[in-house]
């Protein structure tokens, strides 16, 4: 399974998001899509899933969670727009890591690309944030990340880099 990950596209959808994802087989957004449009065109395009972020409207609330637990492969997924980043998560992500690790954590929110390995819990974590892909925030280069996952395996794992902010 080849997997696109986005996040805060704040209502802008770069068009080479369609080339670098093309391949994949599920497109995730991690929260603060902005304009509900914008996740339309990416239900047209490949099938995904999403949680709403900080930003998002209650249209956006209204078709998306702001938790989402699924299994991919074998794998434990879960994604969420706000949750911090290792060793620093919000104290109510942080109580519920301990207790129900994922495989995979997925978080947005920060516009900090990150791909770390956490092991301070009960097992391995990998944690993810694709950083942003929007032109809204003070992130300099906008970013996506694209991966594989296989038989409960994580390979690779691609950072991509869309351009400029402005």
């Amino acid at each position: 399974m080849l997997i696109g990950l986005i996040s805060d596209t704040h209502s802008y959808l770069d068009s080479k998001v369609f080339e670098y994802f093309k391949e994949c087989d599920e497109i995730w957004h991690a929260g603060d899509i902005g304009d509900y449009s914008l996740i339309k065109q990416l239900r047209n395009f490949k099938p995904n899933r999403a949680v709403y972020g900080n930003i998002d409207g209650t249209e956006i609330r209204n078709h998306f969670d702001e938790h989402l637990h699924f299994n991919c492969e074998g794998l434990d997924i879960w994604m969420t727009h706000i949750g911090g980043y290792p060793p620093r998560y919000t104290p109510k992500i942080l109580k519920t890591l301990k207790s129900q690790t994922p495989d995979i954590f997925i978080c947005g929110h920060s516009h900090i690309l990150r791909v770390m390995h956490d092991k301070q819990f009960n097992k391995p974590m990998l944690y993810l944030n694709p950083g942003a892909a929007g032109k809204h925030g003070f992130h300099q280069i906008r970013t996506l990340l694209r991966f594989e996952i296989n038989n409960k395996k994580i390979s690779n794992m691609q950072v991509i880099e869309l351009g400029k902010r402005a």
